[in-house]
């Protein structure tokens, strides 16, 4: 029997009835695309009929002349034709069918900038993972199998937009250079009707692969599936097999059937059983269920939840791993015991983040507990500062480390990118270790495989950069770049300083327009020669009264762009400076895409800038550093980034 966390409310479970599974169904023989559940009743068809002669009387009136479509895909040649405003407020995407947000709306109402094919061109990144062409969303079942790399990902093969979603894959012998493969999994089943949605791959010590996932009923109820590998010895996993007796696991008492999500990978416990966690929420908390099972086949919901936490809301795409306090490698997911710690990671559907926290796992309760409250799942630390959701990661055999893969979505608005053909890429996936200097947070650095695409670098040492002062970078074009840059401060200045801007928080501080006396300084990137467009990532102390200093980390889109229809956000947080070190970034540029790492990957910052102007050649680098009271010494270097070879497998 499942035993709810005390602080949920018995009103919670009021409107949440178990789901009575529907009976077998013979499928059809149709494609995916006629499976797809039509509109029902009248009212329905009404109000369609309604939308569209309104949608045809605003395109009448908006639009009176014929515009040439923006098509960047099209091999000829387009004109810089400015595209015509349109003010249509996009419709929300996946929250009628119980997932997240799936459209950006913060620049909605936005009239469209009059981007050129040039500039929409140019924002398709060179050597970060993303499709040919549509929409792409969370990552799905990465595993290393036979010498390949597999990376399956929610896709849509009919549009820039979510929906239709079917498990795409590709390969890759070093997580740089892909190929895309056929669909692993499409929606073709009643337990997956409405979407083949996110999961989880396991390796079974004698090398059975399985892969859970949640599918979309054809009555829109979220229920846990399994699948496999028609032929394991295939290197690269062409064909598929989803269980005949799918689905395996059905939302129970009391979770609502649109709040039961995303499987992890499976791990063994010490009485031989498998254990999966699916998140949840009950109320306003949000938990992390725990089934056992010794075939996959069939499951056991144990008492109580791995974990929960008031107030977080429904948790997505949980994921449950260990990390060694002693050794640089990763660890299996099955593995415990002495100097391991483990980490639980949950996407907030409420505010659309990803949060982790450093914990103990009790194999034998399953029960998980925080090492610190306060920096509990949801209300602590998170995995990424920026544009970043629904990571996952996966153990690496081969070369024996953890990797994290995440996705970023799109900050423009949903007209460009269907302008455009394309939305989303993944994060140059990243291996992740437990912090032992701090021992309170991961470490999380770029694969090693990326140094593989450097080309040229330019050195630039202990440059002093006084207040106020900005000293260009000559790189030629700095569109695709990895920069390494440290920075030194003026101790004296530092410790004379008796108070500043104690409380500042990146997000809140209005960028890098505000001066304080200890900072910011960093670097300016995608920046054209008048840095009428910039985007700086940098540092900033604040300092209290009593003596204590704080580091913050931010990224300040504010200024990246002269459309109006995109993002323009302040990210960061604090990040931990220990005595002895520098204050040192990385950052990763491709071209619509910036990844930051502060202190080695204490605090990373992903960032999606839509710049009119510092694009192709235009785009330049700059160190900065507008505190008013520190003096500054910056060194870098940066390296040309080659393009990645990304193209379908040829079968």
């Amino acid at each position: 029997m499942y035993t709810y966390p005390i602080y949920a409310h018995p009103n919670d479970l009021e409107r949440a009835a178990s789901y009575i599974p529907l009976p077998e169904q013979t499928e059809s023989t149709g494609s995916p695309a006629d499976k797809r559940r039509p509109c029902k009743g009248i009212v329905g068809i009404f109000l369609s009929v309604l939308f569209l002669f309104s949608l045809i009387v605003l395109i009448v009136n908006q639009r009176p002349e014929p515009q040439e479509e923006v098509n960047v895909h099209q091999q000829k040649p387009l004109p810089s034709t400015p595209v015509s405003p349109v003010t249509l407020k996009p419709p929300s995407r996946g929250v009628s069918q119980g997932v997240s947000e799936k459209t950006f709306r913060e620049v909605s109402g936005e009239p469209v900038y009059p981007w050129t094919n040039a500039m929409l061109s140019w924002q398709r990144t060179s050597y970060h993972f993303q499709p040919e062409k549509n929409w792409m969303n969370d990552p799905n079942g990465p595993l290393f199998h036979m010498g390949w790399y597999h990376l399956f990902y929610q896709y849509n093969p009919d549009s820039a937009v979510w929906g239709n979603i079917t498990w795409s894959h590709a390969v890759s012998r070093d997580l740089i250079h892909w190929l895309y493969l056929p669909f692993a999994m499409v929606p073709d089943s009643w337990f997956d009707l409405n979407g083949v949605w996110t999961g989880s791959a396991t390796i079974l010590p004698d090398g059975q692969i399985i892969m859970l996932y949640t599918g979309d009923t054809s009555d829109e109820v979220q229920v846990q599936n399994l699948a496999y590998p028609a032929n394991v010895s295939d290197p690269l996993l062409l064909d598929w097999v989803k269980y005949p007796g799918n689905p395996v696991i059905l939302p129970p008492p009391g979770i609502a059937p649109d709040d039961f999500r995303d499987p992890t990978t499976a791990w063994l416990g010490p009485d031989g059983k498998w254990r999966t966690s699916i998140g949840s929420k009950v109320g306003k908390t949000g938990i992390s269920l725990v089934y056992t099972t010794t075939n996959f086949t069939s499951y056991e919901l144990e008492d109580g939840v791995l974990h929960a936490v008031p107030g977080t809301g429904m948790w997505e795409c949980v994921d449950f791993y260990p990390v060694s306090t002693t050794e640089p490698n990763g660890l299996d997911t099955s593995t415990n015991g002495p100097g391991i710690k483990h980490v639980l990671k949950a996407s907030l559907d409420d505010n659309k983040h990803d949060y982790y926290a450093l914990g103990t796992y009790d194999p034998i309760k399953d029960i998980w507990t925080p090492d610190n409250p306060e920096l509990d799942v949801g209300i602590g630390l998170r995995v990424d500062y920026g544009k970043y959701y629904a990571s996952k990661t996966f153990y690496d055999q081969y070369k024996k480390r953890r990797i994290l893969w995440g996705w970023t979505g799109e900050t423009d608005s949903e007209d460009t990118d269907i302008m455009k053909g394309w939305a989303s890429v993944q994060t140059i996936p990243r291996t992740v270790v437990f912090d032992k200097k701090t021992g309170t947070n991961i470490l999380q650095w770029p694969v090693e495989e990326v140094e593989s695409l450097r080309l040229g670098s330019n050195e630039f040492n202990e440059v002093e950069l006084a207040p106020g002062s900005v000293v260009p970078l000559d790189v030629g074009s700095a569109t695709q770049l990895d920069i390494a840059a440290a920075f030194e401060i003026d101790k004296e200045a530092l410790e004379a300083t008796v108070e500043a801007d104690v409380g500042f928080n990146c997000t809140t501080s209005g960028g890098t327009r505000n001066r304080g006396i200890l900072g910011p300084f960093g670097l300016l990137v995608l920046a054209d020669e008048t840095q009428s467009e910039l985007t700086p990532v940098y540092f900033y102390i604040a300092k209290g009264t009593d003596g204590s200093a704080e580091t913050h980390f931010c990224a300040d889109e504010s200024r990246s762009s002269k459309a109006a229809d995109v993002g323009k956000q302040v990210y960061g947080s604090k990040v931990l400076v220990l005595d002895g070190e520098k204050f040192s970034m990385r950052l990763l540029l491709d071209h619509s895409i910036v990844e930051s790492f502060a202190q080695g990957g204490r605090t990373v910052i992903t960032s999606r800038v839509y710049p009119t102007k510092a694009i192709d050649g235009a785009a330049r680098v700059f160190m900065f550093n507008n505190a008013t009271g520190l003096n500054v010494k910056a060194s870098a270097k940066i390296w040309q980034m080659d393009s990645a070879d990304i193209h379908p497998f040829p079968l």
